[in-house]
């Protein structure tokens, strides 16, 4: 009994290794059979949120006019410059002044010659009166008479002439101070203290009244959503930003670039933000509407499109082409293309391709919401 008891107890310990090297053998065959993910991926909702409708633009800040203040009389000396680049003045400010010395004589010789006009022209007219009084008793012949009237009118006439060369001297002495024709802040100054200059010289340049704006560049089928009144955001090179108002949209657009200007005046304030002749950017308000946001992450760019990888119910992925629109800070608003309630790929998107299994971890790190990321 015991030794058939021994056979039966190594029969069965063979059978059990059979078993279990057969175990062994199948194991790895069924294994290799399963298919595993290709990657490790996080995945998201699109969020649905109210943003602003905004139209970008660059433009240049340039004076609102310009004044070109020039020389009215040539020919004589700058003895005295009184303002300089950034000087405020006001309209009839004296900025410049010419030496007054030769048209102070050309006066006094002026006032010399009209004395004189006045005596011939006293003396011509108690003649003119004489004759009239006896022209009736015929003691004067008649040529007599008309060259009394003749005289007195010719006298009268040089008068008149002195008197309008008198008026273009002190015209002339007027003119030696050369004068602001508007209020605002000296641009540029080419007059120095010496100079000789000619008529019609440029001596200053005047931004008249302080007004700056902004000449926005815009394509052609962006300048019929620009109406006039618009209020504008501009952004310049230094940190802050200054709100301006649209005051024209160009009746014209370049026939080469296809680009219209919009003028949009700024703020009395604005030059403490920008200056003329800098680059700024500005963005233009259209109320708000509803967006559909997805992470900057999960946008792919693929064949010159922006494509989204979806997930399907068999935790697989599927590509999708989508259409972007505005951005909020590191989220991006999907226009269409997107599925209704689509489960989108965020972190490793970009190294998927289509049809990949993949595996789904919970995100670790919260990501920034698109209402507390800045636009």
């Amino acid at each position: 009994m015991r030794g058939r008891s021994s056979k039966l107890v190594c029969v069965l310990m063979s059978g059990l290794v059979l078993f279990t090297l057969a175990a062994e053998a199948q194991s790895p065959a069924s294994k290799a059979s399963e298919p595993r993910p290709a990657l490790t991926v996080t995945v998201t909702r699109a969020l649905s949120q109210n943003l602003s409708q905004r139209l970008s633009a660059n433009g240049t800040v340039a004076a609102w006019q310009e004044a070109s203040i020039g020389a009215e009389i040539g020919g004589l000396r700058l003895t005295e410059v009184r303002v300089n680049v950034g000087d405020q003045v006001k309209a009839g400010q004296v900025l410049a002044v010419f030496a007054t010395e030769s048209v102070s004589a050309e006066i006094n010789q002026a006032k010399a010659a009209l004395n004189e006009a006045k005596a011939v022209a006293s003396e011509a007219q108690a003649n003119a009166d004489r004759a009239r009084a006896l022209q009736p008793s015929g003691v004067i012949s008649a040529q007599q008479f008309n060259q009394s009237l003749t005289a007195e009118a010719t006298a009268k006439a040089r008068v008149e002439s002195a008197l309008a060369t008198m008026a273009v001297y002190e015209l002339r002495l007027r003119q030696t101070q050369v004068k602001a024709p508007d209020s605002g802040v000296v641009s540029s100054r080419s007059a120095s203290v010496g100079a000789v200059v000619g008529v019609g010289t440029e001596l200053f340049r005047l931004i008249r009244g302080n007004r700056l704006e902004w000449r926005a560049e815009m394509v052609s089928t962006e300048l019929f959503q620009i109406k006039t009144g618009q209020k504008v955001n501009i952004q310049g090179a230094g940190a802050g930003s200054i709100t301006g108002t649209v005051r024209m949209v160009a009746p014209t657009v370049d026939g080469q670039n296809r680009t219209g200007m919009v003028y949009v005046d700024l703020p009395a304030n604005a030059m403490q933000t920008v200056k003329p002749g800098m680059f700024a950017r500005g963005e233009f308000e259209f109320g708000s509407s509803v967006a559909a946001l997805v992470p900057q992450q999960s946008v792919v760019l693929r064949d010159g499109f922006s494509q989204v990888f979806v997930l399907q119910s068999d935790q697989r992925v599927k590509l999708y082409k989508v259409n972007l629109g505005r951005r909020q800070g590191e989220w991006l608003e999907i226009t269409s293309g997107l599925p209704t309630d689509a489960q989108v790929v965020v972190k490793g998107a970009g190294f998927l391709t289509v049809g990949d299994l993949v595996k789904v971890v919970p995100e670790t790190a919260t990501q920034a919401s698109p209402a507390a990321a800045k636009p």
